[in-house]
């Protein structure tokens, strides 16, 4: 008798890193969104004048300016070759990461 070898292939989805790099951008606009409010609130001023523009009209006004920072990086995103676009994502969340980490250090020294 002549035994067989049978293999199953299973397709796992593969998570892409530019994939990834956009959630960076998600967590980085939610901390800098989160840790400015807390800030505002503690007494502290936003030191970015378009921020502090874009603060008149609240947790919006935030929103939309990083919605028009996203969509120049999008614009921009359409001209790299694929292996160049996360750069886009990397570019403009680490802004956002450091601008989290300032406000923390700030609020580490009002709030303590």
């Amino acid at each position: 008798m002549q035994s067989r070898t049978v293999t199953v292939e299973i397709p796992v989805p593969q998570f892409p890193l530019e994939h990834a790099c956009w959630l960076l951008v998600a967590a980085a606009i939610a901390a800098d969104i989160a840790t400015t409010q807390i800030g505002l609130q503690a007494g502290l001023t936003e030191g970015n004048p378009a921020a502090r523009g874009a603060l008149e009209y609240g947790v919006a006004g935030m929103l939309t300016l990083k919605a028009g920072a996203i969509g120049v990086g999008l614009l921009c995103r359409s001209f790299l070759e694929r292996p160049y676009r996360p750069i886009v994502p990397v570019g403009l969340a680490l802004p956002w990461l450091l601008a989290a980490l300032w406000n923390m250090a700030a609020l580490s020294g009002v709030l303590a």
